[in-house]
């Protein structure tokens, strides 16, 4: 059976989508620290669920839930019946699915700065492991905030729940972000090699969950008509946009400490960064795509401090109006200080000093409150040598859009010659939509990557060098902020301040019109 057309080609039938190739996981149980928390019960229960409908959880399979909040078993599973209902991509719920995934669902209650918490946590381990079967394979996920990662690690090493040994193997799972500069990165990573190797680690960013993202690899590697263009010799410049139209949503308290940089550029945005310049690994396999990444992030020039003005611009938002209705300034927010300086929007001009791409400006975007909610990498190849057919015809050079989020897809920006007998050109667009073409909702994020750390493939989390090597690339823009602490307005709504536009107008360029 064929499937639907392709979007722009005429009598362009694809194949119907595959299923997902069948991948089996070994037995065991997920622990999750913090599973009273927003994102158990958002993101990673609601996984599980779409997982066990897809009949992708292993078997047998457990789920034990510590926190400090005090749940019996009935009343942990009542509160994430309600959270899938509401959060899952697949609805209705299917109780019978749900049921039988409840059943290997208990719970802990405990302290987790506080030994004794551990030991009855290995009680109520140890009981769910001899109910389900799982034979003691385990997946810690610490679901909790970053400052209580390394007293976590250390009391789950020193009550043995978390050990070296490969068989029954344990596994870590640790959220962003991965520390808040440099230093406190390299500590983290002592801190967690103090209590298991680094191949037990998975560093988790969502963002290389989503299909789209993987999808970069993909059109790279596997099109023989777009790996050689994607170079220095064709193209002029790339720019990577993530706006979002929300603002700090009740996180002003964490915003504050945080900012743009630490919460987008130095996790999401360097890894759209990666994707798009990385060599072609030797394998698809978690080593060799992770020896790329890194090559790519010390090939990255280092904005130094006395350069922040020139090759970074800070924002913050003021009032405005997002859908229509007025919304209020990042100092108006609940837990932000007045006089706030943190940056809520940042443009940056990179270059990646590599064999490829020498030459060639990465400009990156980033800000709340701004026009419309949007990723993207927008690669613009140089223009025409000649202009064949005369000035303004032919001089819009092509451009190629790989949109991650919405409407995730890809297009092709080119230049056709309108019907009639005049040689008139106009820009057209071929246009790939994920959905139109393939039918289906892409499964959220956290579905690939839970179940990637199940089969213990790495591939697509982050291992500690490409961290660190991140977060020098950050330290200097910090340090120079600090020394410069200039911060632009701009009106919620807008797509950031004048200065950002004046960062590539510098260059002769302008950024893609949303």
């Amino acid at each position: 059976m064929n499937g639907p057309l392709i979007p722009g080609i005429p009598g362009g039938p694809i194949p119907a989508p595959t299923t997902r190739p069948p991948r089996s996981a070994e037995p065991c149980t997920l622990v999750i620290l913090g599973a009273s928390g927003d994102l158990a019960h958002r993101k990673l229960v609601p996984a599980l669920y779409n997982l066990a409908v897809d009949g992708a959880l292993p078997s047998p399979f457990g789920v034990v839930g510590f926190s400090r909040t005090p749940y019996t078993d009935d009343a942990f599973r009542a509160e994430l019946l309600e959270s899938v209902s509401e959060h899952s991509r697949r609805r209705p719920l299917d109780r019978a699915v749900w049921d039988r995934f409840a059943k290997s669902v208990s719970y802990c209650a405990g302290d987790f700065s506080k030994r004794e918490s551990y030991e009855q946590l290995r009680r109520c381990l140890e009981a769910s492991e001899k109910a389900t079967g799982t034979g003691g394979n385990r997946i810690l996920y610490l679901a909790t905030p970053p400052s209580v990662f390394p007293v976590i690690l250390e009391n789950l090493a020193a009550s043995k729940l978390l050990t070296k040994t490969s068989a029954p193997w344990t596994r870590v799972v640790v959220e962003k972000p991965f520390g808040h500069d440099l230093a406190s990165a390299q500590s983290l990573n002592r801190v967690v090699h103090g209590a298991c190797d680094e191949r037990q680690v998975y560093r988790i960013d969502h963002y290389l969950g989503k299909e789209t993202v993987q999808n970069i690899l993909a059109l790279r590697f596997a099109n023989s008509i777009f790996e050689p263009l994607l170079s220095r010799h064709f193209v002029d410049h790339v720019q990577i946009t993530v706006a979002e139209e929300l603002g700090v949503e009740g996180r002003g308290a964490y915003y504050e400490e945080a900012g743009v940089l630490r919460d987008m550029v130095q996790n999401h945005m360097m890894q759209l960064l990666t994707l798009t310049a990385m060599e072609p690994p030797v394998a698809f396999e978690a080593d060799a795509v992770r020896d790329e990444k890194v090559k790519v992030l010390r090939a990255v020039c280092p904005i130094e401090p006395d350069e922040v003005g020139r090759s970074t611009v800070r924002g913050q938002y003021r009032e405005g109006t997002i859908g229509g209705k007025p919304v209020p300034g990042y100092r108006e927010e609940e837990g932000v200080a007045r006089d706030s300086m943190t940056s809520t929007f940042v443009a940056l001009s990179l270059r990646v000093e590599s064999w490829r791409w020498a030459g060639v400006p990465f400009y990156l975007r980033t800000g709340k409150r701004l026009g419309r909610r949007l990723t993207e990498i927008a690669i613009h190849f140089r223009a025409v040598p000649h202009p064949l057919f005369g000035r303004g015809q032919d001089e819009r050079p092509n451009v190629l859009i790989l949109r991650i989020q919405p409407d995730e897809g890809i297009a092709i920006r080119f230049a056709a010659k309108v019907p009639g007998e005049a040689m008139q050109l106009r820009e057209v667009t071929f246009d790939f939509r994920y959905g139109a073409s393939f039918g289906e909702q892409p499964p959220e994020a956290y579905e690939r990557l839970l179940l990637d750390c199940m089969l213990g493939d790495a591939t697509l989390f982050t291992r500690e060098d490409e961290v660190e090597a991140s977060w020098k690339l950050m330290d200097p823009i910090l340090q120079g902020w600090r020394d410069h602490p200039h911060v632009a307005p701009y009106e919620a709504g807008g797509w950031g301040p004048d200065e950002a536009d004046e960062l590539l107008a510098r260059d002769g360029r302008v950024w893609r019109k949303p």
